[in-house]
């Protein structure tokens, strides 16, 4: 499989890229934001993904998130895929809302049509491209890896480590999502991607997982108490709650007067940043 650069661009000690490719995943070219941090020739650096949220591709994060500095700082590699397929014969929502198709991926695996064959979120973020980034970034660590992701974005990652929990060392998100089967965007996607049978949605659900058994090493949340999303569709406590009952350890912060946009996200990806830099060094 070969990659395309796009375009690359120097900041903050190192070099952002964005790169694109055909995925036989779902079966349409993806495009993907990296930055690389400036490194001694033969060193390897660990890797911080970066699911994004409904509407969004890799450019939102890219040139909002001010992540560089603090990946520069601590020497990580920040990825950041988009959100769905997109091209020419890729399925939208018919009515073209914007919370299902284009840009509404959910990282899920599609089960229903029109939606299964490009809508492989699911397979896409766990097994394609990390393996494509293990075989064209040769100074990306694949054995320390970090996730993190906003609103639905943060649903995937959780939904992701919580799945693959060998596979990272250290998981955070800005506004999850924490339970899509019991809020409005969450169901229209389960049910429009997958079906209607419930039992198969909680694969996608980071409160049924935490419920049923699956664990992380550490989580960190960040949630503005000002965000007009918190109520009906991100539904916080609910992932406090699935924690305290489980053991699971977790920081779960609402921050005050902060709402669902990248200015939130801008004033705490620093800190996120540092959080999983301080994990992903550690040994196991």
């Amino acid at each position: 499989m070969t990659i395309e650069t796009l375009s690359t661009t120097r900041s903050h000690g190192g070099t952002q890229s964005v790169c694109r490719h055909a995925s036989d995943t779902t079966a349409t070219d993806m495009s993907f934001a990296i930055f690389v941090p400036d490194h001694a020739e033969g060193a390897k650096l660990p890797v911080l993904w970066y699911l994004s949220g409904l509407t969004c591709t890799h450019a939102n994060v890219m040139e909002k998130g001010e992540y560089r500095a603090a990946c520069a700082r601590h020497g990580v590699i920040f990825v950041a895929p988009d959100t769905s397929p997109r091209g020419e014969g890729v399925p939208d929502d018919p009515d073209s809302a914007w919370d299902f198709g284009l840009g509404a991926g959910f990282y899920v695996d599609a089960t229903v049509e029109p939606w299964a064959k490009n809508y492989r979120m699911r397979s896409y973020i766990e097994d394609e491209l990390p393996s494509l980034l293990l075989r064209h970034f040769p100074m990306a660590d694949m054995t320390r890896q970090g996730i993190s992701g906003h609103s639905m974005g943060g649903h995937g990652a959780l939904t992701v480590a919580l799945r693959t929990p060998d596979r990272f060392r250290s998981v955070s998100a800005f506004a999850p999502i924490v339970a899509p089967t019991q809020c409005p965007w969450g169901e229209k996607a389960l049910g429009g991607y997958l079906g209607p049978d419930r039992a198969l949605w909680t694969a996608y659900d980071a409160c049924a997982l935490i419920d049923g058994g699956a664990r992380l090493p550490d989580l960190l949340v960040d949630q503005g108490d000002a965000d007009t999303f918190l109520a009906e569709q991100l539904k916080t406590p609910l992932l406090e709650e699935s924690c305290r009952k489980a053991g699971q350890k977790a920081t779960i912060r609402m921050q005050p007067g902060y709402d669902h946009s990248y200015y939130f996200i801008s004033t705490f990806m620093a800190e996120h940043v540092a959080w999983h830099a301080e994990r992903l060094k550690r040994g196991r």
